[in-house]
Order: C-alpha cells, then structure tokens, then sequence
C-alpha cells in the first residue's frame, strides 16, 4: 500500500498564515492593524526624536491658545474676528458664527491646524507613513466634528426647535430603513428607481458576444450614415459600464452613436469565487482581445477608437503597448479617461496599498476568491468621508432630509467584485512595482513599453480626482512620445466625466503636445493653458472627427451571423444585472 506524500512544510506554514491572515481581516474590514502601527510607530518614534519639531509644535499650541483667548474676550465685548476664517463646508451656515457653536467650530479648525502641523515634516518619518499618519488624524478628527454631535449643531437644534423633534424621527426612521436594506443586501434607498435596462443604459443595442468575462454591446445607428472607424469602450471592472450610459440626457454612449459613430462597449462580468484564477492576462484576451476581433468582424478593415475609463484606460493602454510592439495597427487613436499609467504617485488611495495591506487582502481573496463590492466603495468612502458619510448622516438622520437619489448615485452603489488573481496582480504589478511605467510590465512573457505608442492620445482628467489624481495622469507625457491631447476638465473621477453639454458649473483645459517633442511640467501646464466655459465632450468629439473619415458610410449590421456572432440579447444584457 503506497503511502501518502507528507505535505510541504513550506506550503503548510504559508497555508497557516494565510488562514491567520484572513481571520484577522474578517474583523478589522480587510485593514492591516501592523500597516497602521508601522505608521504610527515611525511618526512616533521620530517625533521622538525630534526635539525642534516637538518645540515647534509647543509654540503653535501655545499661540493657538493665545488666539482662542482673545477671540473669547473679543465676543465678550461684541467684536473680533475669527483666528481662522472658516472655509469649511461644515460651518457655512451662519448659525455657527453665533455663541458659543463659533467657538466650537474654531478649536476643531485649531485642533485640524495642529495635526496637520504634527503629522507633516517630521525629519526622518516614511513618506508613506507620514500620509497614514495624517489621514488617521483627520479621521478621527471628522469623528469629534462639532458638526456630527447634535448638541454642538446649531443648524440640528435649530431644525428640531423648530419641527419639534419630527426631524429626528424622521432620521431614525431613514437609519432603520438603511440597516433594514444593508443586512437585505439591497440598494439603497431610491436607487431602485434607476434601474438597468429600465431608467439608466437605455441607448438601443445588442449583445453580439458573450464569454466567460464579458458581454459586448453594440449600439444602433441613430444616423443614416456614419464615420468608418467605430468606437470600442473599455470601462472599468471595478463598476458596472453604464456610468457611460446613464440617464437619456447625460449617457456619454447616447451622445457619440447621435453624433453618427458606431459603437461598441465591453460590459465586464461580476465575478464570483468560481472566477478566482482569471488574471490581468485574461481580462487583456478574453476583455480587449476578444472585444476587438469581434469589432473587427462586424467592421471589417477598419481601424478602432479605443476608449478607455479608470482602470479599463489602464488596461487598454497595456493592450495598445502590447499591440504596437507585436506590429498590430488595428487601432486608430487612444482616448483615455482618468486612467493613470505611472503610479509611483497614486494619491489617497496609496495610502490603502503597501506590502502588509496587499498581503492581507491576498489572504482575505484566498478564502474568499474575490474581493468583496463594498471594500473598494468603504475605501473610496473614507477618502471623502465627509462627502460619502458624514454630511449624509447628519442630513438624513439628524436633520431628516433624505437627498434625493440621482442616477449617479444609484450607479454607484451598483458595485462588483474582483477576482483573487487579478486584483493581487492588479495591486502588486502596477501600484506597488510601478511595472507598466518602469517597462517591466510583461503581456506574452514579453515586456510591453509605452514608449512604443505612436498612435494618437487623447487623455482626461479632473481637477478634485481622489482616485487618479490629475498630476498622476499627466505622467503619460512622460512615457510616450506619441501625439497627446490632455484636458483637465473641472469636477471629480466620475462627476466630471459624466459633463453633457449644458451641465452648470462645468469647465475645462485643453493642449495638444506634438510627436516627439518635449513637454511642460503639469504645474507649468495647468498656469499656461486658458481655461473653457462648458463641457468638454464637444472638444473630445471634434478631436475625434480629426481622426475620422467623413460620416458617409453606411452602418454597419447589428453582429455577423456569417462570422458565428449572431444578435444574443437587447442591451443593457445579463451580465449588468448581476449582483
């Protein structure tokens, strides 16, 4: 009788700690308590050891009570101004420059003052620690807002003065209904009037292809005729695609197909743990790859606009490198929106990524086989925490005012998950390792070089971007020599993309860079280049023409049944509806 083999004693400890892992991320929300404490630990130690800074931070306390002192004797005698004037949202109301709420607004602006103070410049402190630290100082800080406590709110006591308390009722009625809907696993409330397919993603198409990572839609004509090259639209997996087609009035998709294009865009499926083994590499193949030999079967010997958004630019730039260097020409330009391709400076949300963070959730992923919807929504949350949590709470429980549901909010909420292997390799590959930038990202077992496109850019940003900061994406005119239009258009990573013509308050900055010639630094770009009233798609769209025949062509059929892509299903498809 033969024996069994003993297991790996390796393979055995690596299996344990990975069970430990993954125990521990269940209670801590997928957050590495020794990532914090190795921030805390570095800022504290050499805080430490910092005697000037220490001194310095003395003087600054001192002084802000000097201030606070003759603030309070100046209100006694009816006169003075604030030490800081308020800026924050929290305090606009007048009521909060009335006894005493004035007074508590200006210790927490003081108290902000001094940890933002404390935790910058300390000589010797990990730069990446050194932003841990502060952004668990404002943290806490937003918790102890005078703005959040119902009895330091002048605008809450005035509200339940004047209705009685009703509005108190009425939030804990909007707090009973929201955990009713969070432990449901439903939306919330008002989102079920924006419904896939019903309210939102309603521009007319087809599914023409369907596999095991996503549906292809394809849109119908609204025109008799059209430009040659269609557009494939690549969005983000790490959200449904229909922010590019909400609402009639402001679906980006709706727009292009009545401006006479033809159009295509990648629906990515919701993954669940059976898709745990699917990798950056099959999102290129059976995502890009497949998309476009689908394009090219319905369009036959016509070249694509590629269009890519967030993480789905990210990819498709990968795609298009990995193109060029295998001699593949089926693109005719890359649009690139809010997509970064450098990430030595990510933004907030490096402040999530390091190696104890990613090792956490490779062991939560392990368990799991994906990366659960609300973890990436939770970070995003407590990178705005003011904007996504605490306004809303203060306005719908304490002050009972439900803000009503728009179709990007309810989109939004509308979130998927990520498998295992594709979101290590996504982590590790590109935020940790910088690989894409840094020409060590490989595609076939060969590196792919952005250094390689030649084929026309045209890259957008916004300027309040959290996700992909602007500066962030500007590094692409560093890697490539290819002909780059940049516009940097007003608003946040998705508010400012979906920017229709007539939108208010919506602005935005255009340059085009040539082939092959230098570039200006992004502070020297943002001073020189004028700023324009209104939204940017109408620019977007007259680059496009530059890069398009007329629109005299005839459109084409809805899938090739000849090519074994028949018609599958009306848009908006399956694979959007899946929770």
């Amino acid at each position: 009788m033969s024996k069994r083999a003993p297991p790996s004693p390796d393979n055995t400890a690596q299996a344990l700690d990975t069970a430990a892992k993954a125990a521990l991320a269940r209670w801590t929300a997928s957050f590495s308590p020794a990532a914090g404490l190795l921030a805390w630990t570095d800022w504290a130690a050499h805080l430490a050891n910092a005697p000037g800074k220490r001194l310095a931070l003395t003087e600054l306390a001192l002084h802000q009570a000097g201030m606070l002192g003759q603030y309070l004797l100046a209100q006694c005698a009816g006169d003075g101004s604030a030490p800081l004037p308020s800026t924050d949202r929290r305090f606009a109301d007048a009521a909060w420059q009335r006894w005493p709420f004035n007074v508590y607004h200006q210790q927490f602006l003081l108290a902000q003052q001094w940890w933002e103070t404390a935790t910058s410049g300390v000589p010797g402190v990990d730069p990446h620690h050194a932003q841990v630290a502060a952004f668990a100082a404002r943290q806490w800080l937003d918790v102890l807002s005078p703005g959040n406590i119902p009895l330091t709110n002048p605008v809450v006591i005035r509200q339940t003065w004047e209705e009685g308390g009703a509005n108190l009722a009425r939030g804990a009625r909007n707090a009973a209904e929201d955990v009713l809907r969070e432990m449901a696993g439903q939306p919330p409330a008002g989102a079920d009037h924006f419904r896939p397919g019903k309210e939102v993603a309603i521009t007319p198409g087809k599914v023409v292809l369907r596999n095991r990572l996503i549906e292809l839609l394809q849109y119908e004509p609204a025109t008799k005729t059209v430009h040659p090259e269609p557009i494939l639209v690549v969005p983000a997996w790490i959200m449904k695609y229909y922010i590019l087609d909400l609402s009639p009035h402001n679906s980006l998709i709706r727009y292009l197909v009545n401006q006479g294009y033809t159009v295509f865009c990648v629906s990515w499926k919701n993954p669940d743990a059976s898709h745990r083994d699917l990798g950056m590499d099959d999102y290129l193949s059976l995502g890009i790859g497949a998309a476009l030999d689908t394009v090219a079967a319905i369009v036959p010997r016509r070249r694509v606009h590629a269009t890519g958004y967030c993480l789905g630019g990210t990819l498709l730039a990968i795609a298009a490198a990995a193109m060029a260097r295998d001699g593949d020409d089926r693109l005719a330009s890359l649009s690139l929106f809010t997509a970064q391709t450098d990430f030595s400076e990510p933004g907030e949300l490096g402040l999530f990524i390091d190696e104890s963070q990613v090792s956490m959730l490779e062991a939560q992923m392990a368990r799991t086989g994906y990366l659960r919807a609300g973890q990436m929504a939770g970070a995003f949350q407590m990178l705005r925490s003011y904007d996504l949590l605490w306004s809303r709470m203060v306005n719908d429980y304490l002050l009972g005012r439900r803000r009503p549901m728009s179709d990007l909010m309810a989109w939004n909420a509308d979130a998927t998950r990520m498998p295992a292997r594709m979101h290590g390799q996504y982590l590790r590959r590109l935020f940790l390792n910088n690989d894409l930038a840094q020409n060590r990202y490989e595609v076939g077992g060969r590196p792919v070089m952005l250094g390689d496109l030649r084929l026309p850019i045209f890259s957008v940003s916004t300027e309040t971007d959290h996700v992909a900061p602007w500066r962030s994406v500007y590094k692409l005119h560093y890697l490539s020599p290819a002909p780059l239009t940049f516009l940097l258009t007003t608003g946040g990573h998705n508010a400012g993309i979906v920017s229709e013509p007539g939108h208010p308050r919506r602005a935005y900055r255009i340059l085009c860079r040539p082939a092959n010639q230098t570039s200006l630094t992004a502070d020297d770009w943002l001073a020189q280049v004028p700023q324009q009233e209104g939204s940017w798609w109408p620019a977007w769209l007259q680059w496009l023409d530059s890069q398009s025949g007329p629109a005299n062509a005839k459109p084409p059929a809805m899938g090739a049944p000849r090519r074994g892509l028949p018609v599958l299903d009306p848009a908006p498809g399956t694979y959007v509806l899946e929770t």
